[in-house]
């Protein structure tokens, strides 16, 4: 009598390692996460975002996300992992801080022509002003999006710990 094996399940004959199951939505969200950096670079160069030093932030964060984004793809390792997260949540706090700075520049701009404004009307003003108020807000949202990819990660879950000889009472 002939015993057959099981066939191996698809995944893990090509399983990379440090990739999980969810192999096909990690790799999309990195993608989606790399097309959408490459995206808002280009859109941060025709806008000619290269007037002061603060407005070149955008750009280091978007170059080392996207450095991080392909060495994630490429090489998944913990210390690799643990340096995209740091990027990422860069990228969201470099987007919040230039939500700050757009709103702040269009409240000065507006109070210069139109100093009577205040309260609601000048909120409302500074939001639709000059400069895009939440522009900024895409660079927070794909740094969200690379902390979703890594969310839950193998590589990132703390090895179990191993019963203690000595047992406390």
């Amino acid at each position: 009598m002939v015993t057959r094996r099981p066939p191996a399940p698809r995944a893990a004959t090509r399983a990379r390692p440090g990739w999980s199951a969810h192999d096909p939505l990690r790799r999309l969200l990195l993608a989606i996460l790399a097309i959408g950096m490459i995206g808002l670079a280009a859109e941060l160069v025709l806008l000619e975002h290269t007037e002061e030093r603060v407005q070149f932030v955008p750009f280091a964060a978007l170059g080392l996300g996207l450095i991080s984004t392909v060495l994630v793809a490429v090489r998944p390792g913990r210390g690799t992992l643990r340096w995209f997260a740091g990027v990422m949540a860069a990228c969201v706090l470099a987007g919040l801080l230039g939500l700050v700075m757009h709103y702040r520049g269009n409240v000065e701009f507006e109070l210069e022509m139109h100093p009577e404004l205040d309260g609601l009307a000048l909120f409302w003003e500074a939001m639709r002003g000059a400069t895009p108020a939440l522009a900024p807000g895409a660079l927070s949202q794909l740094g969200l999006l690379g902390l979703a990819v890594i969310y839950r990660h193998p590589l990132l879950r703390r090895p179990a710990r191993e019963p203690s000889e000595e047992v406390r009472s």
